[in-house]
């Protein structure tokens, strides 16, 4: 194996064994008055790297820090796994980042003016790049941030110093392998959802639940009843379940039936011959005929009248129909999904709904949660509305800052995802630069800012903060899914060995956490 001798400026020399080590030459480096090098189109207050021919395919990592000994641990536990580049000027690492000279940021926040620090790792997010962070150990405001500061920021994998060898090599793993935090936020993939459950936003343990009822129903003709309230997305899962079936290609109708008259609800859903009633003057099909080899949704089913419900027991018992005005009967080819924001239980008891049609069209349900009940998808949602309307009104605007994200995710949203899209829209309009501020935001919204954060918990420790915040978040994601463990390790992107150590094995005050 060949020795290659490289020079460094300040009299030193250092050996490197390797196949192919490539000689730094005037043209490839500078010097920069202190012994330091930077290879071109690199970093000018960089520390000396050899570049062998084979790191050209590694990925890139730069790390942000004025901590010499830092630089040294990056160096030495992952140097011959990324092509390392050090600088500690904020403007020149915001450049690289904004031209893609690097796949991954460790940022030591420690290092940042803690008057800006959240705005330059806004700045790095923006970019869609992992963002690893450290921070100083303690709760100095002066040196480091508190747990809640990141976990807001819809950061989860960081590390506090001094680390170990280990866990500095399982935060940069960790980061790169998983998706740019700008990802994060906006939630899975459209590739990452079942086929056809693209448009649905989300991914918390409650979403995962209904994509997964949503491919398990897809292919069966069972009547499936979908319930929430209104603006939660009801329609949206309905769509799911049909582009995702065998009838995708075929049409699919939705017919809100609250919004048509008594008097017509017949003749608008099976159809009518010509004179059937004053004013038939033509053969007329109905919403029943037209969605036939597709998906009928009957939205608001829980507004239909007690002779109507009759009517269609009686075709969902048969599986046929007639046009008013005649006679002959028509088989129902079309697959019938049903959606209420009523709670049609109470109904039946109220004896305002049947109670033989609540159970023959509610083969399967649904439930879609409210939005204050799923905090979390909150920024997920803003995300996905400001990309889609920001194309849509011609404006640059990119991003949500952080203090108007937290006034977004502690509002009650009443009328939940429809209210955030026009609000979102809203805030579009108005904003003056890329940049959607709490200024922009609706009064009800804005003042929430002179109240305590819902989110805001007052802990001892670090490492109390951090443990907790895990605890919460394993509970939560348990009931989400009725108790199923394996479904809330997935949703949690973690083991189900260490879901189930958060929330059953006794911690440090002694207890055993169980869920309710």
């Amino acid at each position: 194996m060949p020795v290659v001798k490289t020079s460094i400026f300040n009299g030193l020399s250092r050996f490197r064994r390797g196949n192919c080590h490539l000689r730094v030459t005037q043209r490839q480096c500078v010097a920069n008055g202190r012994g330091r090098l930077a290879a071109c189109g690199g970093v000018a207050d960089s520390n000396v790297i050899a570049i062998s021919a084979d790191k050209q395919d590694m990925k890139r990592l730069l790390l942000f820090s004025e901590d010499s000994g830092l630089r040294s641990q990056v160096k030495s536990v992952l140097g011959r796994e990324f092509r390392l580049s050090f600088d500690s000027n904020r403007q020149r690492v915001t450049e690289l980042a904004a031209r893609k000279q690097c796949d991954l940021v460790v940022l030591d926040l420690e290092s940042c003016p803690a008057s800006d620090r959240f705005e330059f790792l806004d700045e790095l997010r923006r970019r869609d790049l992992p963002v690893a962070i450290i921070t100083a150990a303690g709760n100095d405001p002066d040196r480091g941030v508190t747990a809640m500061q990141l976990l807001d920021r819809g950061i989860q994998r960081y590390c506090r110093k001094p680390l170990s060898t280990p866990d500095l090599s399982r935060l940069v793993r960790e980061t790169f392998d998983n998706k740019p935090l700008a990802d994060e936020l906006r939630g899975p993939a459209p590739d990452a959802l079942p086929a056809g459950c693209g448009q649905l936003i989300g991914s918390s343990a409650g979403s995962l639940m209904i994509y997964d009822l949503i491919r398990r129903v897809s292919n069966l003709d069972a009547f499936v009843l979908i319930s929430g309230e209104t603006g939660t997305g009801k329609e949206l899962i309905a769509r799911a379940i049909h582009s995702l079936s065998n009838r995708g290609k075929n049409q699919f109708v939705a017919v809100s039936c609250g919004a048509i008259p008594e008097t017509l609800i017949e003749a608008e859903l099976f159809g009518s011959e010509r004179g059937a009633f004053t004013g038939a003057s033509s053969l007329r099909t109905g919403y029943f005929e037209e969605a036939a080899g597709g998906t009928l949704l009957l939205d608001e089913i829980g507004e239909l009248s007690q002779h109507t419900q009759v009517k269609l027991l009686r075709v969902l018992q048969q599986r046929e129909f007639s046009r008013l005005g005649s006679s002959k009967s028509i088989p129902l080819r079309a697959r019938v999904l049903f959606a209420t924001n009523r709670n049609l239980k109470q109904m039946v008891a109220e004896g305002s709904f049947r109670e033989d049609l609540y159970y023959r069209l509610n083969v399967v349900g649904i439930t879609s949660e409210p939005l204050r009940n799923r905090p979390a998808e909150i920024p997920q949602l803003a995300e996905h509305f400001l990309s889609r309307y920001a194309r849509a009104y011609g404006k640059n605007t990119a991003w949500i800052e952080p203090e108007a994200m937290t006034l977004l995710s502690d509002y009650a949203w009443p009328g939940n995802v429809r209210e955030l899209e026009n609000m979102i829209q809203s805030a579009i309009i108005l904003s003056d630069d890329d940049t959607i501020r709490v200024a922009s935001l609706p009064e009800e919204i804005r003042q929430l800012a002179s109240k305590p954060s819902r989110r805001s918990l007052q802990w001892t420790s670090f490492e109390g903060q951090l443990q907790d915040y895990k605890i919460k978040l394993a509970m939560d994601a348990v009931k989400e899914c009725a108790g199923n463990k394996t479904l809330a390790a997935q949703s949690l992107n973690i083991s189900r060995t260490y879901l189930h150590r958060l929330i059953r094995e006794p911690g440090e005050d002694g207890l055993t956490l169980k869920v309710a």
